[in-house]
């Protein structure tokens, strides 16, 4: 079995550094999700909800833990895929990489949704479905286009949507805690809440929404500069800086909106409530800001997923073609970007956000569970060592087991077709491999 040292992705380009790493993590974290989540929360759990995020922190941070470990192992693109195949073996790695592309086209296609939903506040007619189809074809053929021609470029465009939207989301929270200091009368006391069980599990699953994504921008490893070193630095300031910036959100929608749990646009309506009409309106641009943004992030890093299976001979070899001038993985970009435009186009925000929420915890599983495998076979890797791995790793597993519950019939069933065709890959696969064998 190959060493998770070795680079077999040698016709990639390594131009993703530790901060364009975090900002790529950034990028997907903060997607539309943060302009609609608060009023979620609050309805759920009113004046605990900013604390309610501490709480999703610890949850992703033991999550976070056990990746940083397992991925600074790795020198090749593939993500929570290359990992699995290095603990468990190529039946668990293929189901995991369709549930990872799973997870990524469902969370893309959820905001590609969000995105025309926001931006019918300037275009109306966008919403009908020719204009809507038009609209999607357009964005999403766009950030295909630039990142065929090049990871560079798809990298500084995240890099440019990073910057763009967290300094118009920091301006919004700065304005805001402004304004409370010198303007108490606007401050609102927000309704008690009969925060449950129940709505503290639910509330929990939606703030993991809200996180989802600093996984996906490891699929790109074999273009990053220094795994070892990178990604667990990258991982914690990303998770830490999204952390304050949803505390703050959600702190400033409770305390300046009266009923923020009936708002369909909490930040906006908030905005409203404390700054100029003129700025209320650039907070809403900051929404189509924030979506694209989570697009061109997955754009950049979901198709690094089916190249890196291609490479291995565990999807079909035209997946893994690089294009000889620009160096990129064209086909699979292409074919995510279809398969982004088809959910877009056939399914609503809702159904793409449940399902990629609940494939995500089987795939945060089995990157835990690699662990103190990956500690067994490579106990002498040049890799970052996590304190305390295995403890942490039993927690982990815990976490992800108890949410897993909270999945509805209609994931279930999709989660069992996904897995179905992941079986009749790793047949296809497997044939392939014999095949080949028997010939030499």
């Amino acid at each position: 079995m190959q060493s998770p040292q070795t680079n077999s992705s040698t016709s990639l380009v390594r131009t993703i550094g530790r901060w364009s790493l975090a900002a790529l993590m950034v990028n997907t974290m903060v997607g539309a999700s943060i302009f609609g989540l608060p009023a979620l929360l609050a309805a759920r759990l009113g004046k605990w909800s900013p604390l309610g995020f501490l709480i999703a922190f610890v949850v992703i941070a033991v999550i976070a833990a056990c990746l940083a470990e397992v991925a600074s192992q790795f020198r090749d693109t593939g993500g929570p895929y290359l990992y699995t195949k290095a603990a468990f073996g190529r039946f668990l790695a293929i189901q995991n990489g369709w549930l990872t592309w799973l997870s990524r086209i469902t969370a893309a296609s959820a905001v590609a949704n969000l995105f025309i939903i926001y931006s019918s506040e300037f275009l109306p007619g966008i919403s009908k479905p020719p204009a809507r189809a038009a609209a999607l074809v357009l964005l999403i053929g766009f950030l295909a286009a630039v990142n065929c021609r090049g990871v560079a470029g798809g990298n500084r465009l995240s890099n440019i949507f990073t910057v763009t939207k967290v300094s118009l989301l920091v301006f919004f929270v700065v304005a805001g805690l402004a304004v409370l200091a010198f303007r108490p009368g606007i401050r609102v006391t927000p309704a008690p809440v009969d925060a449950t069980p129940t709505a503290w599990f639910e509330a929990i699953l939606l703030m993991m929404y809200s996180y989802a994504g600093f996984d996906a921008a490891l699929i790109a490893s074999g273009e990053t500069r220094d795994a070892r070193k990178d990604i667990p630095v990258a991982l914690f300031a990303a998770i830490a800086a999204t952390t304050v910036l949803y505390i703050s959100v959600q702190y400033l929608v409770i305390h300046t909106i009266p009923n923020p749990g009936a708002s369909l646009a909490p930040v906006v309506d908030s905005a409203r409530h404390f700054m100029p009409g003129w700025a209320a309106r650039i907070v809403a641009a900051g929404t189509l800001i924030s979506a694209y943004g989570y697009l061109s992030a997955n754009m950049l890093h979901t198709p690094r997923v089916t190249f890196a299976m291609g490479e291995r001979g565990d999807f079909p070899a035209f997946f893994a073609r690089i294009h000889p001038r620009f160096r990129t993985p064209t086909v699979s970009i292409l074919i995510f970007a279809a398969l982004l435009l088809i959910f877009s186009i056939a399914r609503d925000f809702p159904w793409n956000a449940m399902l990629s929420i609940v494939s995500r915890l089987f795939v945060y599983g089995s990157v835990a569970a690699a662990l103190p495998v990956l500690r067994k076979k490579h106990s002498s890797a040049d890799a970052f060592r996590l304190p305390g791995g295995f403890f942490i790793c039993v927690l982990a597993l815990l976490i992800t087991l108890v949410l897993v519950t909270r999945m509805h019939r209609g994931e279930f069933l999709v989660i069992a077709a996904t897995a179905a065709l992941a079986f009749a890959n790793w047949l296809w696969a497997r044939s392939s491999t014999l095949g080949i064998t028997r010939e030499t």
